[in-house]
């Protein structure tokens, strides 16, 4: 299957300008699903699996890689449909996930194809906060479902989101009269809710919105009505991967607004590489972290918080 991924600097290259190549593939059915490549290292026949005791209900196995060990999860029972019944038929998806390695068990791989964010649409309404779903889009007329594979990492290999007490030590009391607050562009539902949950334990307030051309909606609407709300907002968090548009292109076009370009980007992301610190540099964001990593996200905010509170206190007393 090496055919199926492009080089990665031809990918890269997509990167910034609100585009994406999507690898699409079916589990039990016709249904096609499709996932970001720059999730994926490599496409290949299902190798021989060595079972796990006592592991979650979908990984199948561990497979033995160029001298790594990565679990091997059937992704269509992660969201709810029978497993495979032939694994050794089947294909493996070996991506990299919030540091992570991890292969998801698929039937077959289609292929790869070349799209605008602007054509990845939020699920539909009805979809529901139980739905595996965290985008959808057309191609050859059949409709194509992106899996919120956070949520399935999440449910399947679990994560800890406390933050430590030694991080937890470095809060200060958060002044009433001079609170500031944070904007949190994300589409998957469970990593704006872990990020949520984060700045719940530094008594910090969020505004929520599931892509970034609703982020950047609102900051315009706070510009035009609210500059009150604008001055006091300390950063934006933003995924990368968002239906609409990305976080490097709302990155852009905050850079380029005269009323919201001195606003601190912190860019969030599962996607991981050296790549991201230098698209970080092209778009003009302040920060890149990875996914999800609750002490790094804490340290990263308090920073931008107490330097905040500083600007605004300063710019009150004067």
């Amino acid at each position: 299957m090496s055919t199926v991924l492009a080089s990665v600097d031809q990918r890269t290259q997509l990167a910034g300008h609100n585009r994406l190549e999507v690898l699409m593939f079916t589990l039990d059915g016709r249904q096609r699903f499709g996932i970001n490549v720059f999730k994926i290292q490599e496409v290949i026949q299902c190798p021989a699996l060595t079972e796990v005791p006592q592991s979650h209900r979908v990984v199948r196995g561990v497979a033995h890689l160029r001298g790594k060990t990565i679990p091997v999860l059937d992704l269509g029972m992660a969201i709810g449909r029978p497993p495979l019944q032939e694994p050794r038929e089947a294909f493996v998806i070996v991506t990299e996930f919030n540091r992570s390695t991890q292969g998801f068990l698929v039937r077959m791989v289609d292929r790869i194809v070349n799209m605008n964010w602007e054509q990845i649409l939020p699920p539909p309404n009805g979809a529901g906060k139980d739905s595996y779903l965290t985008a959808v889009t057309r191609v050859d007329d059949e409709l194509v479902e992106i899996i919120d594979v956070e949520k399935v990492l999440a449910e399947v290999i679990g994560m800890d989101e406390n933050i430590s007490e030694e991080v937890l030590a470095g809060v200060g009391a958060v002044e009433h009269e001079c609170r500031p607050h944070i904007l949190v562009a994300d589409d998957s539902m469970v990593a704006r809710n872990q990020i949520k949950r984060t700045l719940d334990q530094l008594n910090i307030d969020a505004t929520l919105v599931s892509d970034g051309r609703k982020a950047l909606e609102q900051l315009q609407q706070w510009a035009e009505h609210d500059p009150d709300r604008l001055r006091d907002l300390a950063m934006v968090i933003s995924d990368v991967e968002m239906p609409e548009m990305d976080g490097y292109t709302l990155t852009t076009r905050i850079r380029t607004s005269p009323e919201l370009a001195g606003l601190y980007v912190l860019l969030h992301t599962s996607l991981s590489g050296v790549f991201n610190h230098a698209m970080v540099e092209k778009v003009g964001a302040d920060e890149f972290i990875a996914k999800f990593k609750p002490d790094l996200l804490a340290t990263s905010v308090l920073k931008q918080v107490n330097q905040t509170r500083q600007e605004v206190g300063g710019s009150t007393a004067g």
